[in-house]
């Protein structure tokens, strides 16, 4: 997860370069489901892809791809690289708005085909072209979005893709949007969610592990909610943070010299840098915290735990940066044991500190002391524990940054005719038990939207979006993607629990054929 060398010590980031894999989404736009989710999943690709484009720092989702399903499987966006594309992706949307969302109910799915053509493509792609956003990401991972029944999918799936060359897919998600046709997913805090858990102990062991299945609500916040995961690093391969408690107390630095009791927790962000988003940083430098350093693979961030404080005893004022979010990690390196174990620590640290009312003082350590006595300046962090299963963690003030400020106590109570007016003034506001940040818009979209909607220098006039699609029927007679479709393979007698196999390689290697947008890409 982390590359490249430390250059500095400073505030506690995602100071790495991003490893995001490739994703291939295939839209199942089977009627007359497809007429109920249509505009809302256009909308959550247009929000999702105007923040995409416009983030600065590394590429979080460095190539895209796009096929819909019907009667037949097409491939309406072939993989290109996110960043600067924002035009293509928008007439990709508008084209998937003008998929049919009335007619006969198919009768067979195509989506087995949609993943088998799709892997061939990012196959042809990524041995034909310098991938430079991904040079160290040869798997994709293919999201399936679909309004039939999530089980019927995963179960179809599997038994249709038993014997196709599964090499370079990283990951196979079926997400199925509900139902449900309600007002958006504004009055809890994060849009609900139903994970694969939803799936019986026996159903997981008839469908297997290969294929994820999630739900989500058929609502615009929720559906650009799901597309929104794909802005954070979920990579497993190595813990993000090791949180060094001292082995006897919190109450002396001596204590730090026995043997630490470590917690292997991973990072993740709580919300997006508005630093990183043009037009919206306050300042031109942006938040420092959040810079991009690069850090080797084998560093991890350390924390040493220096003392408890009273939950009470911590001004606002003295923290600054973004927050972020840890949690017990997931790498799939450690074994199971040590998982469990660790996730029984990180759970009785969060109820010891929430029933003491503590916070934690923890002070960032180099991953790799050098011999060196001046080396970069040190960073503290506070720690707030929650009813979850995570912690908060945010950057802390030193003597050294701190400038001086008087906070005056007053004389006396207001003047009664003052006091009284205010009052009447504050009994005029709604009040809200909770903020709740998905019921606040700031038209944040619609600003960069604006932006990327712009001319970016001199066009190549030979680098024109291809004509409307008529409505009422896909175009069956254009190579739409960049590879031929594989053929189909006749199955073998499904197994108990399924697995996806590497076929071997194949004896010769498809022609790469090239569509119209494909051809004026290089």
């Amino acid at each position: 997860m982390h590359r490249g060398h430390v250059v500095s010590q400073g505030p506690l980031s995602l100071a790495h370069v991003w490893q995001q894999p490739p994703r291939l989404l295939i839209v199942d736009a089977a009627c007359p489901s497809w007429a109920r989710v249509c505009s809302n999943l256009c909308e959550a690709l247009q929000n999702f892809f105007s923040l995409a484009c416009s983030l600065e720092g590394p590429t979080r989702v460095p190539l895209f791809s796009m096929y819909v399903v019907q009667s037949r499987h097409e491939c309406i966006l072939p993989f290109v690289q996110v960043k600067g594309n924002f035009v293509r992706l928008q007439a990709c949307i508008s084209e998937l708005r003008l998929v049919p969302r009335e007619g006969i109910c198919q009768q067979k799915s195509c989506l087995n085909l949609a993943v088998q053509d799709g892997l061939q493509q990012f196959k042809q792609h990524s041995r034909h072209t310098m991938v430079s956003a991904a040079p160290s990401s040869p798997s994709v991972e293919i999201t399936v979005l679909t309004c039939q029944p999530g089980k019927d999918i995963v179960k179809q799936l599997e038994g249709e893709l038993q014997n196709t060359d599964m090499v370079s897919l990283r990951r196979l998600q079926v997400t199925e949007i509900s139902k449900g046709d309600g007002p958006e997913s504004v009055d809890s805090l994060w849009p609900s969610e139903a994970p694969a858990e939803e799936l019986s102990t026996e159903e997981c062991s008839i469908l297997g592990t290969d294929i994820e299945l999630q739900v989500i609500e058929n609502d615009t916040v929720s559906i650009e909610s799901f597309f929104k995961a794909w802005l954070q690093d979920s990579g497993t391969d190595q813990e993000h943070l090791h949180l060094l408690l001292p082995s006897r107390c919190f109450s002396s630095f001596s204590s730090a010299r026995s043997e630490p009791m470590c917690l292997k927790c991973d990072l993740q962000e709580r919300l997006l840098n508005p630093a990183l988003l043009p037009g919206t940083a306050e300042s031109p430098g942006g938040d420092f915290s959040y810079q991009m350093a690069p850090q080797s693979a084998a560093s991890r961030y350390r924390l040493r735990v220096i003392k408890a404080l009273e939950s009470s005893g911590v001004c606002e004022s003295v923290t600054y940066g973004l927050p972020f979010i840890i949690r017990p990690t997931s790498c799939w390196q450690l074994d199971w044991d040590e998982l469990e174990t660790n996730q029984q620590r990180f759970h009785a640290l969060c109820h010891s500190l929430q029933k003491r009312q503590w916070l934690l003082l923890a002070k960032g350590e180099p991953p790799s002391p050098g011999p060196s006595q001046n080396g970069p300046a040190s960073t503290f962090y506070i720690i707030f524990p929650s009813s979850s299963l995570t912690m908060l963690v945010k950057a802390v003030a030193t003597c050294e940054l701190l400038l001086p400020n008087s906070f005056p106590m007053p004389p006396e109570d207001p003047p009664e005719d003052i006091l009284r007016s205010m009052e009447n003034t504050l009994d005029g506001l709604e009040v809200a038990s909770t903020y709740n940040p998905l019921q606040i818009k700031s038209c944040l979209y619609e600003h960069l939207r604006s932006i990327l909607s712009k001319p970016q220098g001199p066009l190549s006039s030979g680098r024109e979006l291809r004509p409307p699609r008529q409505v009422g029927r896909l175009h069956p007679q254009r190579a739409r993607a960049t590879v031929p479709p594989l053929p189909l393979v006749p199955s073998l007698p499904p197994s108990r629990a399924p697995k996806m196999p590497a076929a071997k390689k194949a004896s010769s290697e498809p022609v790469l054929l090239l569509s119209d947008d494909e051809e004026q890409l290089f």
